[in-house]
């Protein structure tokens, strides 16, 4: 071999061996799946909003647990998601530390929570800005009116909540012959509270339906006989008010001390009165009160009875709304995660990927409408449901049950009141 030949062939394999590095370098690698999927649930652990905040993990827990044991994400190959868990404290500020901490740790791919509005809607600033998916169980409507990328909510908001509340006083009077001419409206004083009475009030002044008054107080009240007794001097027909938990409790008991009813006393915002634990707590005062629900634990579908009984099983009762909520939002998640999995094969968990995939969603069956109270789920360019779902609970006899609409009724509403007296 000559010389001149010798550097002719070196100079073809070092062409070579550039272009096959130049090809290799062209042609990045798909980004491998981690192990397991990281999901976090956020929620008030402590507190005066553990109640709901307690609840709602275990409804988290068992959706996880019920994805798992299914088959995983399956368009990924069946991996497993892995769920950790944050207390969220009592303030906005501990919420939005606790969504740093858990993200910092454990860089979850979504966070389910975190059911009180003001908490979303300080903590969404994080998720946001990071990438990271919050699906959110809070009910105010400014929760998706701040131009969050990701932040997406499953349930209704306070709105339906307010309008269900009055349709359901105004076609259940009707149809058991009760005349009511007019009704005042009552709420804590938080967004939540003022959200839920404005869309009950909006639905009244579309009849021209007369409220005779609007009353407001702290959600940390611990006696509210001085405004039942306002109420019992206006005498309206009927009351939509708007609790939390403890203030719930606080104006059951009061009205017994009073010894006051309006013909109809009709809860907005499914955060008292009908539980199993606020039943506890007021006993007989809450015989008769219905509350509006995000959640329909009575949906006669195979997933949601496999839930109510799981949940039976931890707690001895029925699922409340802050456990079914965070239920079917792991599942819209599922479904979400699925989506990617076949139509961004290359990088599934890729934000925009995933994110397109919640905007794609057009749900009528599967483990998510199997567990929401209306039959689809499809997100506006918000992140709100289209077609939300409210049901209305009444405690008869000491146990929750869903009377209105009339399609999901367990039973019929008692209607009045059963404390009501016309004397």
């Amino acid at each position: 071999m000559n010389k001149k030949f010798q550097q002719v062939l070196l100079t073809l394999i070092v062409a070579s061996t550039l272009l096959m590095s130049s090809c290799t370098a062209a042609s990045p690698k798909t980004p491998a799946l981690p192990d397991e999927i990281v999901v976090a649930v956020v929620q008030p652990l402590t507190g005066s909003f553990a109640v709901f905040g307690n609840e709602a993990k275990i409804g988290a827990e068992l959706a996880i647990q019920h994805i798992n044991e299914s088959g995983g994400i399956k368009s990924m190959g069946g991996k497993k998601l892995k769920l950790v868990v944050e207390d969220a404290g009592e303030k906005p500020d501990t919420a939005k530390l606790a969504v740093e901490s858990v993200i910092s740790k454990n860089r979850p791919v979504a966070i389910l929570g975190l059911y009180i509005s003001r908490f979303v809607m300080a903590a969404s600033e994080v998720t946001d800005r990071e990438k990271v998916f919050l699906l959110a169980d809070a009910l105010v409507p400014q929760v998706t009116q701040m131009g969050r990328q990701y932040l997406f909510r499953p349930g209704p908001t306070a709105s339906d909540h307010g309008k269900l509340a009055y349709a359901f006083l105004k076609e259940t009077a009707a149809e058991n012959g009760v005349e009511i001419k007019n009704m005042a409206v009552l709420n804590e004083d938080s967004a939540n509270g003022r959200a839920n009475t404005l869309g009950a009030t909006e639905a009244a002044l579309m009849d021209q339906f007369p409220i005779v008054t609007a009353l407001e107080y702290p959600y940390d009240i611990t006696d509210a006989t001085q405004i039942v007794e306002q109420l019992k001097n206006v005498n309206p027909d009927v009351v939509i008010h708007t609790p939390y938990f403890n203030d719930a409790i606080v104006f059951a008991k009061a009205f017994q001390e009073v010894g006051w009813y309006p013909k109809f006393i009709a809860g907005a915002g499914g955060c008292g009165y009908t539980d199993p634990e606020s039943i506890k707590a007021a006993g007989e005062g809450v015989e008769g009160i219905t509350m509006t629900y995000s959640y329909n634990p009575a949906k006669d579908t195979p997933q949601n009875k496999k839930f109510v009984e799981a949940f039976k099983a931890i707690k001895g009762y029925i699922p409340t709304e802050a456990a079914g909520m965070n239920y079917y939002d792991a599942m819209v998640l599922y479904e979400a995660l699925e989506y990617s999995g076949k139509n961004f094969p290359d990088d599934p968990l890729k934000p925009e990927n995933l994110r397109a995939a919640f905007m794609a969603l057009d749900l009528k069956s599967g483990p998510a409408v199997e567990t929401y109270p209306s039959e689809c789920i499809k997100f506006d360019g918000k992140g709100d449901n289209t077609c939300p779902g409210v049901v209305v609970m009444q405690v008869q006899k000491g146990e929750p049950k869903v009377v209105y609409p009339v399609a999901e009724q367990e039973v019929k509403p008692v209607f009045p009141n059963p404390h009501y007296s016309q004397k």
